[in-house]
């Protein structure tokens, strides 16, 4: 409201009723200075015509006015809303005398107050005259709610954000006092209780109690628990329990705290069913492989050590069996991944049943599983091997197809063959690459003896590569001789090397295991240096002799080889028809097109290629008409038993007919005997090289030997 301004002077007119006032004035002067004095706001209102008598301080400043200009204001105008007028009416009438009651105060300024308004008739002189009516005012005061009305609110707000915070949160929360009597609770506990609104409504709490117990799957146990939290006002603890309907709670239970007193307790409950389950699958993961189901690697660990513990403690023997899918690749490669997987299952589901329930079978990966067998000798491991063979070797069907998988065990038996996991899977692996090399689909025992071999041929693979990088190879030369003028006409370039530690070795003794380690494609590739350098020399010095190096499957099939002889010839100056690469059979069998494509290179390039140790391999002769050959070398196994063993010299004779016949020289290595030598002459062979004329000798010796033969070939000529 605006506040009307007072009447001209301060003054209010006349009006009826004013002469009893007038009789009561000194005691309304009293009671004006009275309320002066009052903290809250109070008017003196004329009970006749509801105008303001007298306002104290307060009272102005409650309405941002001077006190003073609140006098003779109506009632009327000074009210804010209908139900205001409608309140004065009703005192006018003598209906609300006595009363307190809120209403709103507008200020000066426009703001709108909260007030607590309370009105009495206070009675200024006891004796009427004449009968008339006693002189009397009302007495209204006024209290400013403002700060008890923002203080209200900011609790109610306080409230409902703590509420919206409890129904926000996941859990469900459940507030009690001290005594267990139920302060608050959220929606979240309601639906994981599975509890009644209408029960919430009535806030029963003996009732809710019932209802949560006969919720819980063990209400005894339950309430002995709720019990003991109880009693313990300041317990901090978290349990777990079961409900009848299968989930599973957890409830974390705190005291709640006011300045550092206890004043109740918080439970809050969440629903942990999926996080076990979820935590139960991860552990059976962590633990089993996920495509067949089969225990892992680290679940296989701990059976392992359990039966080692009880094979030290009791002496129990046991077995480990690695089983391998034999060329399991195969059926990835061509029908895909996928159906790869089924059959793993397969394969899985026909081991386990042939184990005993004491048994573990366990997937390592890919196509490896491995088997233990508890309380099982030597027999026993063999027995289970052959069952396991032959559940596999029953045709599988998948996809509409019938197939056959076979697999190759290894058998290792504790104690004997090791005293840990990783000795006895070692060793089982082991035999099972034994079985695979003696034909797969079959089992085979550790063999102790085979690791001696093993460690041998790591030293000397090391040795191998130490050697190559210290310089400690060496070449020596055999001369290959013309059996029809004696001339040496070539000379093929062996390996020699003389370890510091090993003493002299053998080219048949680490040959070997250089092609298995891959090492040979370096050790071909410094001979085939060396050679053609030293050749070079001879050919500088006049010695016109064809150099013959022999080349390793693996050499030959690098992308690079013909590029690399083609620089070798290159940086050496020597001419490509005095190189002879010596290639084996199985070069010409292992992709046989790319193989004439690289012979062609090099034919083009002009080095001669002779086949070494012809006869002993699987050549075709309808491919021998293509490749670019000049040479065949007889095998010095078909020369031994010449010329006594029929078989050897019929089968010398063949090869020496079809040389002549393709126009291939042919020459036999191996020759030690005079007869030998002559055989080879009548049967029309070309060249030969052996023991008989020279072995393998140093570069010098040989460049002696040669050229003294040279020379004298020259002078027989000549005279």
């Amino acid at each position: 409201m605006t506040l009307a301004a007072p009447c001209a002077g301060g003054r209010t007119a006349a009006r009826p009723g004013a002469r009893a006032l007038d009789r009561g004035l000194p005691a309304l002067a009293a009671v004006t200075a009275l309320i002066e004095g009052l903290p809250d706001a109070v008017w003196l209102v004329d009970p006749a015509d509801l105008r303001v008598l007298a306002a104290n301080a307060a009272a102005g400043r409650l309405l941002a006015v001077p006190a003073a200009s609140l006098r003779g204001r109506s009632m009327a105008e000074m009210s804010s809303t209908p139900q205001d007028l409608c309140f004065w009416t009703e005192v006018a009438a003598g209906l609300s005398e006595g009363i307190v009651s809120e209403t709103l105060m507008t200020r000066a300024d426009g703001g709108v107050l909260p007030v607590m308004r309370s009105v009495c008739r206070v009675a200024l002189d006891d004796h009427a005259p004449n009968g008339g009516a006693a002189p009397s005012v009302y007495v209204v005061a006024l209290h400013d709610c403002s700060s008890e009305r923002r203080t209200q609110q900011a609790h109610e707000t306080l409230l409902a954000e703590l509420q919206a915070t409890l129904e926000s949160t996941a859990d469900g929360i459940l507030v009690t006092d001290l005594a267990g009597r139920i302060g608050a609770c959220n929606q979240r506990f309601a639906a994981l209780w599975e509890i009644d609104p209408a029960l919430l409504a009535r806030r029963d709490d003996a009732a809710l109690r019932d209802a949560m117990l006969a919720r819980v799957a063990e209400p005894q146990a339950y309430a002995e628990r709720l019990t003991a939290i109880e009693g313990s006002t300041l317990l901090q603890t978290s349990d777990v329990f079961t409900l009848r309907s299968g989930r599973v709670l957890e409830r974390v239970t705190l005291p709640q705290l006011s300045r550092g007193r206890a004043i109740g307790r918080v439970y809050s409950f969440r629903d942990i069913t999926d996080k076990l389950a979820a935590d139960r699958r991860i552990e059976q993961l962590s633990h089993t492989d996920a495509l067949t189901g089969l225990p892992n690697r680290r679940l296989l660990a701990d059976r392992v050590e359990f039966a080692l513990a009880m094979a030290q403690r009791d002496g129990t023997p046991f077995a480990v069996l690695f089983v391998d899918l034999d060329r399991f690749k195969h059926i990835n490669d061509s029908l895909g991944h996928l159906f790869g997987d089924q059959v793993l299952a397969d394969v899985a589901r026909r081991i386990q049943g042939c184990l005993r329930q004491i048994d573990t079978v366990a997937r390592l990966g890919g196509d490896e599983f491995v088997m233990l067998l508890h309380q099982t000798d030597g027999a026993g491991a063999e027995a289970t091997a052959q069952r396991v063979i032959e559940a596999l070797s029953r045709p599988f069907v998948q996809g509409g197809l019938n197939f056959t998988v076979t697999c190759s065990i290894g058998i290792a038996l504790c104690p004997q063959d090791g005293a840990t996991m990783d000795e006895l899977l070692r060793h089982a692996d082991k035999a099972m690459y034994s079985a695979k090399e003696g034909g797969r689909a079959g089992y085979r025992f550790h063999q102790p003896h085979k690791d001696v071999d093993l460690r041998s041929r790591m030293r000397l693979d090391h040795a191998m590569r130490q050697a190559l990088a210290d310089g400690r190879f060496r070449l020596h030369y055999q001369p290959q001789v013309c059996l029809t003028s004696g001339r040496v006409v070539g000379a093929e370039a062996l390996l020699r090397w003389r370890d510091p530690e090993l003493g002299e070795m053998a080219p048949a003794d680490f040959i070997p295991i250089a092609e298995e380690s891959g090492f040979i494609a370096a050790i071909g590739d410094w001979v085939l240096t060396e050679a053609v350098a030293r050749a070079a020399q001879w050919h500088a010095r006049g010695l016109r002799i064809v150099t013959a190096v022999n080349v390793s499957a693996l050499q030959f099939h690098k992308p690079d080889f013909v590029d690399r002889v083609a620089a070798v010839l290159r940086v050496s100056g020597l001419p490509p028809g005095q190189l002879d690469l010596e290639l084996t059979e199985s070069i010409l069998i292992q992709d046989a097109q790319e193989a004439l494509k690289r012979m062609q290179a090099l034919a083009k390039l002009g080095v001669l290629l002779s086949i070494d140790d012809f006869g002993t391999g699987y050549s075709s002769l309808a491919y021998l008409k293509r490749v670019p050959i000049h040479q065949l070398k007889i095998d010095r196994s078909f020369i031994d038993g010449t010329p006594d063993d029929e078989s050897d010299v019929a089968i010398v004779r063949a090869i020496v007919d079809m040389g002549r016949a393709l126009r291939l020289q042919v020459i036999a290595e191996g020759v030690e005997t005079e007869p030998q030598r002559h055989f080879l002459q009548r049967a029309g062979c070309n060249h030969y090289q052996g023991f008989l004329f020279a072995p393998a000798l140093p570069a010098p010796d040989f460049e002696r030997l040669a050229s003294a033969r040279a020379r004298r070939a020259m002078r027989l000529v000549s005279g």
